[in-house]
């Protein structure tokens, strides 16, 4: 698994990211970036290149959903493996998520072991 990519987390609630953030650093990946919203996630990721996406599904103004509908309708990097974060696994959810091309789907709570059998499932394919 490369851990030296760069993996952009995008979350509206600050602890959620410090506590993703510290996952990923236990698991190996140190050039991590952070954003808010999907808006602010959206500009980010069009302005460098990214090896992973891991983003919550909950968030305004822009929905992780609206940003995995944004990341994989654009030109830039469009394949890039993109991890959805949600609170409540409703299955209808889960196929929309699907049929966006999410490339997989996290339910907190979560350990660094899930998080890193999930990151290492997209990054096979």
């Amino acid at each position: 698994m490369n851990t030296g990519m760069k993996v952009l987390i995008v979350d509206d609630y600050a602890t959620m990211l410090r506590i993703i953030r510290n996952l990923l650093n236990q698991i190996g990946f140190k050039d991590v970036d952070e954003a808010a919203d999907g808006t602010q996630a959206l500009e980010k990721f069009k302005s460098a290149n990214y090896g992973l996406v891991i983003s919550d599904w909950n968030m305004e103004p822009m929905s992780g959903y609206e940003l995995l509908k944004e990341i994989r309708g654009g030109a830039h990097n469009k394949d890039v493996p993109f991890i959805m974060i949600t609170a409540e696994s409703k299955t209808e959810n889960v196929i929309k998520a699907k049929q966006a091309g999410v490339s997989n789907y996290i339910v907190k709570p979560f350990n660094a072991e899930t998080l890193k059998g999930k990151i290492e499932s997209v990054l096979q394919e």
